[in-house]
């Protein structure tokens, strides 16, 4: 949470046991906007939701966290709960809407997931791609930075992610060994294409990425391959955190990706509010 939040407001909602254990945790970025008070998912940070104890009593550290943020007397409150979550609470006065992500959930075996991409991406782009481009594990996170601006203002766009941003995400996960980031490269050198995922023992999830325009084809298919061979043995799944528009859905599909359900939790202090806002915030 400081590596996403860092420079703006976070906290954690605690619930203990009788014996003064914790029982359960809710990390949250909350910021103020046109005077509005709201809780929402930090940048780069697809899930957020509680964290539970083995065996506590769910039912009371529920009543305690949410009592902790109808305290907070927000406008809006709205966090995504993980697929791996598990049964969703159904808090009182709260929404739970359902939204797709797409996942590979077991990538211990790389062989038999490359066997499920579509054939075309498998022999048309990933196997011609290896023959021009080469893998590269020594960008930095400066230069992966620099390269993801490019890419958003060669598409007429500016980066909604800050330089320092980026960096400071990036060397976080590096340094505690749980990203991986990656580029490739062409015979001469020139970076054609980077991905940053980070992961846990139990998922990966992928963060950014950035291709040069007129890269060669196949070069995000096959960077995604490289990261899938540096991943295993790493974590059990791998996200591709959305999406809910059919052509990126598709082209998730075709990596044999299947859809996930995970939940959006949201509380809206009005009628208005839900009616002006919605999810923008």
């Amino acid at each position: 949470m400081e590596a996403v939040c860092y420079g703006k407001k976070w906290d954690v909602a605690m619930a203990y046991d009788a014996g003064g254990n914790a029982a359960a945790a809710l990390p949250y970025l909350m910021g103020t906007k046109f005077g509005l008070r709201y809780v929402v998912q930090p940048q780069l940070t697809q899930y957020n939701g509680p964290w539970y104890r083995q065996r506590c009593d769910r039912e009371g550290a529920d009543r305690e966290l949410v009592a902790q943020i109808n305290g907070l007397r927000l406008h809006v409150f709205q966090q995504n709960f993980s697929p791996a979550f598990g049964e969703v609470p159904r808090w009182a006065g709260f929404e739970c809407l359902p939204r797709v992500t797409y996942r590979l959930e077991d990538i211990s075996d790389p062989e038999r997931v490359f066997a499920g991409f579509d054939k075309s991406r498998r022999q048309r782009q990933i196997r011609r791609a290896e023959k021009v481009l080469a893998p590269d594990c020594g960008l930095s996170p400066e230069e992966f930075a620099r390269f993801h601006a490019q890419y958003w203002q060669s598409r007429g766009k500016s980066d909604v992610l800050s330089q320092d941003f980026i960096v400071r995400v990036i060397a976080a996960a590096l340094s505690r060994r749980q990203g991986i980031l990656l580029a490739l490269r062409d015979r001469q050198g020139v970076l054609q294409a980077a991905r940053f995922v980070a992961y846990d023992e139990n998922c990966a999830y992928a963060l950014m990425s950035a291709l040069q325009p007129g890269h060669p084809n196949g070069a995000s298919a096959l960077l995604f391959w490289q990261i899938l061979l540096q991943l295993t043995g790493r974590c059990k799944s791998f996200d591709f955190e959305g999406s809910m528009d059919p052509g990126i859905a598709y082209s998730y599909e075709l990596y044999g990706a299947a859809p996930t359900t995970y939940y959006q939790v949201r509380r809206f202090r009005n009628a208005l509010l839900r009616k002006v806002i919605g999810g923008r915030i």
